[in-house]
């Protein structure tokens, strides 16, 4: 069975796409909208699709993004896991299995991404297959009335204004540019990803207005923030404005920049309420407000990760304490990382590679995948059973090494 349906899988064509984004959406549960149902969207890569179509169905789809991410102290090419789901027709069959297999098989022997990362629909399906939850999003609320600044707070001399979606596009993209490269877990947006982030689909607003697009500009003209965010107008019964403001997007380059920024969101009329779905878990603003517990946060898991080649993902990124260890990695599932990997990293870069040593730690590949982009500790994993400690003292230092000073952040899902 397995043989078979991993000779089923191949890529779809672009006369498939509909028949492809129809499967999709019987499988997530939502009516197809927006501007790519017929063909597929700037950023698909059809030719990196995998799928199954049978009796002129399709019953099973996947896909992978190629893709940039920060990494600690580095940028790395990213496989964007995406587009997964099986028809509830063909359940148990193996094929989600046969998919993941044939996706890091490929990734592996064709020397390409390192890296994989998907976000998970449900929690419990990944794990099996060497993704970890690597990143956190913040996902919080609060009433506007409560969220003000502190006084001390510097917004600087620099100014907010709003513009239109092409003045905004440019210095928008250079601020994402230069913020999004010290921050692990960021991914790249070319034009085509740009494009991808503000699709303003009217049938998704949900009674909201378009997109409203701010930049922040410094006295000598420069652009060192923006922000993307909408309104929806609701009035009580009394009369009174309960309006909702979600905030979808703010970079900034300057603290100054980000406060002015907030100070202008936060500074609306009529509305009551504010939303923030995908915030970073360690958002600067919670320390900018008079109020820190104003902001009521629900955090979520975002990107998981799964290393590829775990020589060559962990030599790509930076440790900011030396480490020399040997980690004994377990992963059935890619069987070419299972076994002894000598470590030895410090600030300016790392070394990766097989060894017959004694290992210092044991771990999973789920367990190095979650750990790999600084904000899952070691020492916590192995509280939890999931690494365990030859070398006395090892937990500690490969904690210190592997940790970093900038909380993992996913804002792009994909």
């Amino acid at each position: 069975m397995a043989d078979d349906v991993s000779s089923s899988l191949r890529p779809f064509t672009t006369d498939e796409w509909p028949a492809v984004t129809r499967a999709m959406s019987s499988v997530f549960g939502h009516a197809p909208s927006g501007p790519y149902q017929e063909t597929p969207s700037p950023v698909a890569e059809l030719d990196r699709s995998l799928g199954i179509v049978e009796d002129g169905r399709v019953v099973a789809t996947s896909g992978i993004y190629s893709m940039q991410l920060t990494v600690p102290g580095a940028v790395v090419p990213m496989a964007g896991v995406t587009w997964v789901t099986v028809s509830p027709t063909h359940r148990r069959r193996g094929i989600l299995t046969a998919v993941m297999r044939r996706q890091l098989t490929e990734l592996h022997e064709q020397e390409r991404e390192p890296v994989a990362a998907l976000w998970a629909a449900e929690a419990s399906i990944y794990g099996r297959f060497g993704y970890g939850p690597a990143t956190w999003r913040g996902g919080w609320t609060g009433q506007l009335e409560r969220l003000r600044l502190r006084d001390d707070v510097d917004t600087g001399s620099g100014r907010v204004r709003l513009v239109e979606e092409d003045a905004f596009r440019g210095p928008a993209a250079a601020v994402h540019e230069s913020v999004r490269r010290f921050v692990p877990g960021n991914t790249a947006r070319d034009e085509r990803w740009w494009t991808r982030a503000l699709v303003d689909d009217p049938e998704q607003r949900h009674g909201a207005t378009a997109l409203n697009f701010a930049l922040h500009t410094e006295t000598d003209g420069s652009v060192t923030g923006y922000a993307v965010y909408r309104m929806k107008e609701g009035w009580s019964d009394a009369g009174e404005p309960t309006g909702v403001l979600t905030v979808t997007d703010v970079r900034a380059t300057t603290p100054a920049a980000y406060a002015s920024l907030w100070q202008f969101l936060l500074s609306h009329d009529l509305m009551r309420t504010i939303e923030v779905s995908d915030a970073s878990p360690d958002d600067p603003l919670r320390h900018l407000l008079a109020d820190s517990r104003a902001l009521n946060a629900r955090p979520s898991d975002a990107l998981w990760v799964r290393l590829v080649d775990v020589g060559r993902a962990l030599a790509a990124r930076r440790y900011p304490a030396p480490i020399d260890l040997v980690l004994e990695v377990r992963d059935p599932f890619c069987p070419w990382n299972d076994g002894r990997w000598r470590l030895s990293g410090h600030p300016a870069g790392g070394y990766c590679g097989t060894t017959d040593r004694d290992p210092d730690l044991v771990l999973d590949i789920e367990a190095l995948s979650s750990a790999y982009l600084g904000g899952v500790s070691l020492a916590t994993l192995q509280a939890a059973g999931r690494v365990t400690e030859v070398s006395p003292g090892a937990v500690t230092l490969a904690s210190t090494a592997f940790g970093w000073p900038v909380t993992p952040w996913c804002p792009e899902g994909f």
